[in-house]
């Protein structure tokens, strides 16, 4: 069961941050998940819509320039990082899941990806048209389709979409369901598991991964 650090490792560094990926890096994490979004032209680690919850801004993200985002302290001191700087900490250390948070990050993401190894990457999103978008401009990418309260859709969708892997909630992750993704021949993963019990459920429901804030509890579990 692979360790998915959330955010980089959301639980010990700010989340989102160099600080935070290599904080996970450190603690054995097997893949590392950010979230992506298109702003000024420039692709940029963040999650929310607006600066207030995780930097020293305030107000709407797309309201900013780059040179006004990268100003700001995203915790711990550290800068909202590019893409580019992640993939560049990442690469040769471990997978990087990338969320397409924002819209329109389809070509943009895949465009900075088409040399890499395709193996190394996972590209995800709650957008399935921004999915779609990647497997039309290059299906040879992996892609994970995040799927909320309507599992049926979700995995019908990714199925579809030939995807690599599906992404459930731990509230509704269940046996059944792991085991009809698994026989579509896709992968189970699973968002956001923080405590140790609660990651040794969902491990014994034979999923694939788990994604938390603190990656080193999965490879406890």
């Amino acid at each position: 069961m692979l360790s998915i650090g959330h955010r980089g490792a959301k639980g010990y560094a700010a989340e989102n941050t160099l600080l935070s990926i290599r904080k996970a890096i450190e603690l054995g994490a097997d893949w590392v998940e950010i979230d992506v979004q298109l702003v000024d032209g420039r692709l940029i680690v963040f999650h929310d819509a607006v600066l207030d919850r995780t930097t020293n801004g305030r107000g709407p993200l797309i309201d900013r320039t780059f040179s006004e985002l990268r100003a700001l302290d995203a915790g711990n001191g550290e800068k909202i990082p590019t893409l580019e700087e992640v993939i560049d900490l990442t690469e040769g250390k471990v997978g990087l899941n990338i969320e397409l948070k924002g819209l329109n990050t389809a070509k943009p993401v895949t465009d900075l990806l088409a040399d890499k190894p395709k193996e190394k990457f996972l590209i995800s999103s709650f957008h399935m048209k921004e999915l779609a978008e990647v497997n039309e401009i290059n299906n040879s990418f992996r892609l994970g389709v995040l799927v909320g309260k309507n599992i049926v859709a979700g995995v019908d969708f990714a199925k579809a979409l030939g995807a690599y892997s599906v992404h459930l909630n731990k509230q509704s992750v269940t046996l059944n369901w792991v085991l009809r993704i698994h026989a579509e021949g896709m992968k189970v993963f699973v968002y956001t598991v923080n405590e140790l019990p609660d990651i040794m459920c969902i491990k014994a429901l034979q999923v694939d991964g788990v994604f938390s804030d603190f990656p080193d509890r999965v490879l406890q579990a």
